[in-house]
């Protein structure tokens, strides 16, 4: 296991920089997601970690050792890739072996590490398989088994879910994250689905535009964005533009186009006159009741059932907002429905 340091890595391509001096300090065992949309530069970063492009300016280290300049085949990371990358021409066992091949490890301990993958991974007895005869959980599977028989001290994952349909995502993500416990492997993971990287991390850091945005576990980076990126970005929400008119304590009183709301500031310097972003989530609308915070009251314009809840599209004086009710609420569009929201659900973004 290493533990994994980041100094103002940059990466340009020509006038471009992808990757942004972007720091991060991943501890020994930690699995982390690089999280993000398409073009953010979580994959190139990645890649950098792992010596296939050569960092512009800053530096890398595993433990106490800089990486800079050291080549790919000799920082002992394992990779899976969103694609498998299996031979074809190969069966499972002799895939799985391949990198123990290269380093030259003996044939008794290369047969000793194959057969434990084997069984840790459900793979015992597929060993004669050619990938064409596999599903693509199994395809994954050895992938990620020829990943961890080399004994990294980094793995990294590139989007290696993406190929799956969403039933079987759910159950090798799973699958992906018992093992690394298990084995205590320092892990980077790659992914732009916000579901995966909330129910696989140690820690999530939110990228966009080759920086970062935002580090934290994943209650935090959904009940507290600090950004509006990241608001906007992790599940839904509500994001907004207001005034503060007063203040007493911790609570202030905002002025938005829909009204005046009460929130709870926390210890943040607000005073009356500021201007202030926030956000809340469509489940922090709750129905009203008598003494509830902040009555809004709204009409539906739409009303669309999601299983577990009904998602509203709810104008409030002009203003679309996003509200969730129980899946056995009964709202149709064209209904006055009347919320409270929470003075400890409002964040306010940077």
């Amino acid at each position: 296991m290493s533990r994994l340091v980041l100094r103002n890595l940059t990466k340009r391509f020509e006038s471009i920089a992808a990757v942004d001096h972007v720091s991060l300090e991943v501890e020994e065992g930690e699995f982390v997601t690089l999280l993000g949309p398409s073009g953010c530069g979580k994959t190139t970063t990645l890649r950098t970690i792992a010596g296939f492009y050569q960092p512009d300016e800053g530096e890398i280290w595993f433990n106490d050792r800089l990486m800079n300049n050291i080549p790919p085949a000799k920082r002992n990371t394992a990779m899976c890739f969103q694609s498998y990358a299996l031979f074809p021409h190969m069966n499972v066992w002799d895939n799985i072996a391949f990198g123990l091949k290269m380093r030259r490890i003996p044939p008794a301990e290369q047969k000793r590490r194959v057969a434990q993958v084997l069984e840790m991974m459900s793979l015992a007895g597929m060993e004669k398989r050619m990938p064409g005869q596999l599903s693509g959980g199994q395809q994954q599977r050895v992938a990620l088994a020829r990943a961890i028989v080399t004994q990294p001290d980094i793995l990294l994952f590139d989007e290696p879910l993406s190929n799956l349909d969403a039933k079987l995502r759910v159950q090798v993500r799973v699958e992906i994250r018992e093992m690394q416990k298990r084995l205590g492997i320092t892990s980077i993971y790659v992914t732009h689905d916000q579901d995966e990287a909330l129910a696989i991390s140690d820690r999530i850091v939110v990228m966009n535009q080759g920086h970062i945005e935002q580090v934290g576990d994943p209650q935090t980076i959904y009940l507290h964005p600090s950004t509006s990126f990241v608001a906007g970005f992790i599940g839904l929400a509500n994001i907004l533009s207001g005034r503060v008119i007063s203040r007493q304590g911790r609570r202030i009183q905002l002025e938005t186009s829909f009204g005046n709301l009460w929130a709870d500031a926390g210890d943040r310097t607000m005073e009356a006159g500021d201007s202030v972003r926030f956000s809340f989530r469509p489940e922090n609308m709750t129905r009203w009741h008598e003494g509830a915070p902040n009555r809004i009251e709204g009409t539906i314009l739409h009303a669309i059932f999601m299983g577990d809840v009904i998602d509203l599209f709810v104008d409030v004086k002009g203003t679309r907002l996003r509200a969730h009710a129980e899946s056995t609420a009964r709202y149709r569009s064209g209904d006055t429905a009347v919320f409270s929201i929470d003075e400890a659900a409002f964040q306010f973004l940077e």
